[in-house]
């Protein structure tokens, strides 16, 4: 078995969009913009968004989070983003999500600029990648595709399955493996015979957010096991936990961990498989500063 790892590729990655921005720099006299919008005040994605944050100055992004509470209405949420539309400073916004409870999550989405929109969850973008007409795709997919080429990985006539069907992983995922000339299986909440074919698959993408939901004697030897789910957990109970205020501060005390979808153990049948932490998750924020960067790039007409 061997490790596709994300933790190193990311830092690679990352020094290579450095220098980038360098270049663009010097080009322009402009560097990428990225703005952040975050309503509420949910613990998880208020940390999850500030480690964006830290990582876009790293490599020279202009980033800046714009935080609204829950007061604001979606009428007022979406005059705000149309004022970063119509921003030509502004070259990417995102929205985090998941949104606080009353807000419409798609007509917030689909009122971002198609053209800014950083995490290509537009249904506009979404089309492209399902359609393999464009090279810039949902962070979290995006960094799988990384790895996968990073480690030379043909997935051509593979069977692949996919586990959830969420717009921010599964069915974006199941596009790409695709456009790859991968079989793909989408699987779900209401799929007949789930363990049979993980147990038939080639590659494994499970991204459910059910720790250890994938077991050894699911997967069959020589498989690619790719592990998106980020669940915190209790060593000692294996409760998992809630996103509270108080159990994000417990996590960082011992007897706390980052778990994920797929067993440790099964890993051992595996020939790659992506560890949690240290897979999937740098990859998909790295990613994220690369759709920046591209954006800036199409956006002042700059083509390679």
């Amino acid at each position: 078995m061997k490790i596709l790892d994300g933790k190193e590729l990311s830092k690679k990655i990352r020094k290579k969009l450095s220098s980038e921005v360098e270049l663009l720099k010097n080009k322009t006299s402009k560097v990428p913009n990225l703005k952040v919008v975050l309503v509420g005040d949910d613990p998880a994605s208020e940390i999850y968004v500030r480690s964006k944050e830290r990582v876009a100055k790293k490599i020279g992004i202009d980033s800046e989070l714009i935080k609204f509470g829950n007061k604001i209405n979606e009428n007022e949420l979406i005059a705000e983003i149309e004022k970063l539309n119509n921003d030509e400073n502004v070259n990417a916004i995102l929205v985090q999500l998941p949104l606080p409870e009353g807000y419409d999550t798609w007509k917030i989405l689909e009122r971002i600029s198609p053209e800014k929109d950083v995490d290509r969850f537009h249904p506009y973008n979404l089309g492209l990648t399902l359609l393999n007409r464009t090279d810039i795709h949902a962070c979290t997919p995006a960094g799988i595709i990384e790895l996968i080429d990073e480690y030379s990985i043909d997935l051509e006539g593979k069977n692949a399955c996919v586990i959830g069907r969420s717009f921010i992983v599964g069915k974006p995922i199941s596009a790409l493996f695709t456009n790859r000339n991968a079989t793909v299986t989408l699987c779900h909440s209401k799929t007949k015979n789930i363990r049979e074919i993980i147990k038939n698959s080639d590659v494994v993408v499970a991204a459910i957010g059910i720790p250890g939901f994938v077991k050894p004697e699911d997967v069959k030897n020589g498989s690619i096991l790719i592990d998106v789910g980020i669940n915190y957990i209790d060593k000692e109970n294996e409760v998992k936990l809630l996103c509270s205020e108080d159990e994000i501060k417990k996590y960082y005390k011992k007897g706390y961990a980052i778990t994920g979808d797929i067993s440790v153990k099964a890993f051992k049948k595996s020939s790659y498989f992506t560890p949690v932490p240290g897979g999937i998750g740098p990859m998909t924020v790295v990613m994220l500063m690369k759709n920046t960067v591209e954006l800036f790039k199409l956006q002042n007409r700059i083509y390679e």
